[in-house]
């Protein structure tokens, strides 16, 4: 897996004004909005109230701004923006070089600022705090060395752990099935699975002890295997039963399926884009573009679909709520058919 390490500027306008409806403040010091009307530019978490359209121009820094004849606006203050991003780009790249985790208290030394300043600074920024990041940076480069190391422990040590115990203390509950059987196709672990009627038409479940690792439509225990070879396969039970039911009820009530666990595995992009889909709320939508944006990649659409036809979870992660920019359903691994109705249960409104 390879986590992002930075956002990435905007490329297009129509980007931008959506980073600016949002108030995004991960894109604070990448670009600036000006105000013609006002004669003013601000930075994109300005909390101003939203000027109309026409009269909004962008540019990529403040100097531009002023060249145009704009003053920086008092209450976001645009400028003081440059010294925060030195301070993250700073922080990340010690975080990247070190060899063991590092105090946020040497971290913010490093920058100038206090412990705490600097949390909101980077949390702000990256959208995990530094300590976050770190572990996260570290179980990427586990997952990258698991795909080539002879031994999981030498994919460990290699990420930066100076243990495994440190590993697998760190990646409790996020990485549900172990490092080596997340290398070896589920091998050590018992998935049990059920395939049941809906409205939608036959749906197969299936589920790790951490929580649900497949939900789809119009599979079999046939297609489970094949992504987990290495598995135990187990038809139903009684626990398993009840969180079936649990499933099935978000089916009528989408906005419980937060509360269901999951054991879900992908790319850091993949996982970030999931994680955004499961902020939208119930009865909305986002198209491709927004989402991209979201996760720090706003030219990155194509991969963005990509990672949403990649969901092992349909409805848990509703990728059936991302559409496109022009109102068009999209695609969908399961069809449009079941997407529709999906939307429909939800009270949003589809072209026929």
């Amino acid at each position: 897996m390879n986590i992002a390490m930075t956002i990435a500027p905007p490329t297009d306008d129509d980007t931008r004004w959506q980073i600016m409806r949002s108030r995004d403040r991960r894109y604070d010091g990448l670009f600036v909005m000006g105000v013609l009307t006002t004669g003013i530019y601000c930075r994109p978490s300005c909390p101003a109230r939203p000027a109309k359209r026409e009269n909004v121009r962008f540019f990529a820094t403040s100097a531009q701004a002023e060249a145009a004849g704009l003053r920086a606006c008092k209450r976001c203050c645009p400028n003081d923006v440059s010294r925060e991003e030195k301070a993250v780009q700073e922080a990340v790249a010690t975080i990247k070089r070190a060899e063991y985790p590092i105090k946020l208290s040497d971290l913010a030394a490093i920058t100038g600022y206090t412990p705490s300043h600097f949390q909101r600074i980077f949390t702000r920024a990256i959208g995990l705090s530094p300590a976050a990041y770190a572990r996260a940076l570290r179980q990427s480069r586990v997952g990258d060395a698991l795909t080539t190391a002879e031994r999981v422990s030498d994919a460990v040590y290699d990420a930066g752990f100076n243990a495994p115990s440190r590993f697998y203390d760190a990646t409790k509950g996020r990485m549900g099935m172990t490092p080596s059987a997340w290398k070896n196709g589920g091998q050590g672990v018992l998935i049990r699975w059920a395939v049941v009627p809906t409205a939608l038409g036959e749906m197969l479940v299936a589920a790790t002890e951490k929580g649900v690792c497949r939900l789809s439509f119009y599979e079999g225990v046939a297609d489970l295997t094949a992504r987990f070879p290495n598995a135990e396969m187990r038809e139903g039970g009684e626990e398993f039963s009840a969180l079936m039911a649990e499933v099935i009820s978000v089916i009528e009530n989408p906005s419980n399926s937060n509360l269901i666990p999951l054991d879900v595995q992908g790319t850091s992009f993949q996982e970030a884009v999931w994680q955004e889909l499961r902020r939208i709320p119930v009865g909305e939508t986002r198209s491709y573009a927004q989402i991209a944006a979201a996760v720090g990649k706003p030219g990155a659409m194509r991969a963005t679909g990509s990672a949403n036809g990649a969901n092992p979870v349909a409805v848990l992660v509703p990728c059936h709520r991302v559409i496109r920019s022009d109102g068009a359903l999209g695609g969908y691994a399961y069809g449009l058919d079941i997407k529709r109705k999906l939307l429909k249960a939800e009270g949003v409104a589809t072209e026929v």
